[in-house]
């Protein structure tokens, strides 16, 4: 935590989550000398598996590596990332993998995503055998934690809630 009471980046939930709602609010820091993934570099990883990038984007085309994208998976429909300094919200829900007895995946995860109230990810279907890069926790039936990732970049968050379904 800050001073002012914000979180900060590098931070993994105690609780784990299968099926889930997350809301939370994130500001990018101003960083107008660096340039691409140098730009408030993070990401919130659903159960420590899949990434939904934040980066520093305003203004930019709006890839998978940038704002909002599901990391090495798919771009946003849409760009909504506001300008640094500003607050923005992601709420995103999602619907894990579903396996068998024995184990075998029966259906793969799921995602809407909503970057300042706009639906920019509508039911995704994300890779059930294979995590996003870099992710911390492998696939599997187990359930995981909400992971925001530190590269480094000072941009902070606050009013964050997850609701299991």
């Amino acid at each position: 935590m800050t001073d002012d009471g914000l979180l900060m980046e590098g931070t993994t939930s105690k609780q784990k989550f299968g099926d889930h709602t997350v809301h939370f609010e994130f500001r990018l820091a101003y960083q107008p000398e660096d340039r691409g993934q140098g730009r408030s570099n993070s990401g919130i990883y659903l159960q420590g598996r899949y990434e939904v990038q934040i980066l520093d984007s305003f203004g930019l085309e709006g890839k998978d590596n940038e704002c909002g994208g599901i990391y090495s998976v798919k771009a946003p429909d849409v760009n909504m990332c506001f300008p640094p300094l500003s607050w923005q919200t992601f709420d995103i829900e999602y619907q894990a993998a579903k396996f068998d007895d024995s184990g075998k995946l029966t259906a793969n995860p799921r995602a809407t995503v909503r970057h300042n109230g706009v639906v920019i990810h509508d039911r995704v279907e994300l890779p059930g055998e294979r995590s996003t890069t870099a992710a911390p926790v492998p696939p599997g039936p187990e359930s995981g934690p909400v992971f925001l990732q530190n590269h480094g970049c000072p941009l902070r968050y606050r009013n964050i809630w997850v609701l299991a379904r």
